[in-house]
């Protein structure tokens, strides 16, 4: 509960914060590709996850040609800057390995690495961008998921549960708090937003009515939507 709060608070404190360096917008960039790739390592076909691992692998590849020896403010001052940015490609050709074996899951689970070393790299900098709003929503999801039912079991458990239910609405809320201008311009942003909301609200529903088996339907349906407005958002 601690983590989750403190996920939270760290969330509220670097919410007026935002990106206005050349690095930081070619990451935001490369994101995209990223977000590509672990959705197609999560998946059963190993061509289009090779395919995705690719292009995600050639864009950092540009991204380390282009700043490793010379990184622009604020990065300049970081003496790991450099080093970071060669993990992030030990990562990706790791990845590529356990793609050609067929290891999808196991790609998956080593891209995340790559979500990791970037936020990291960001907050030794002060920089602070919508990825970390989605990564924050989606600590505390995972949380609920991997926790969820366990505590149900619990004499306590739906209390605690609620409590990182609560946590978990108000991370959601700083999805679209937080949002650039142009998306919330976007349909498909806002119609995504609007489930990703919904998900929550569902589980807090079924939280207050004390239904326990609804519960663990409204917690198999939070990833769902959160996953779909990451792939394009995030």
């Amino acid at each position: 509960m601690n983590k989750l709060l403190a996920i939270a608070v760290m969330a509220f404190a670097l919410s007026s914060a935002f990106a206005a360096d050349p690095f930081t917008d070619a990451v935001q960039k490369a994101y995209a590709p990223y977000r590509t790739a672990l959705f197609k390592t999560n998946s059963n076909s190993q061509p289009e996850a090779q395919q995705a691992m690719q292009q995600a692998q050639q864009t950092w590849a540009q991204i380390v040609a282009q700043f490793a020896t010379r990184a622009p403010a604020p990065y300049d001052r970081d003496v790991r800057f450099a080093v970071t940015l060669a993990e992030v490609a030990s990562v990706y050709a790791q990845a590529a390995t356990e793609v050609s074996q067929n290891q999808l899951p196991q790609a998956h689970e080593t891209l995340e690495k790559v979500r990791d070393l970037l936020a990291d790299l960001r907050h030794r900098n002060q920089v602070i961008v919508y990825s970390d709003h989605m990564n924050a929503y989606h600590s505390a999801m995972e949380q609920v998921i991997n926790e969820g039912e366990k505590l149900l079991a619990q004499p306590d458990g739906m209390q605690r549960l609620t409590a990182q239910a609560g946590v978990l609405a108000y991370l959601g809320e700083k999805l679209t708090a937080e949002a650039p201008a142009e998306y919330l311009k976007n349909e498909e942003f806002i119609t995504l937003a609007k489930a990703q909301k919904k998900s929550v609200d569902d589980l807090q529903a079924a939280l207050f009515a004390l239904d326990a088996k609804a519960v663990k339907a409204a917690i198999g349906k939070l990833k769902g939507p959160y996953s779909r407005m990451f792939l394009k958002f995030g």
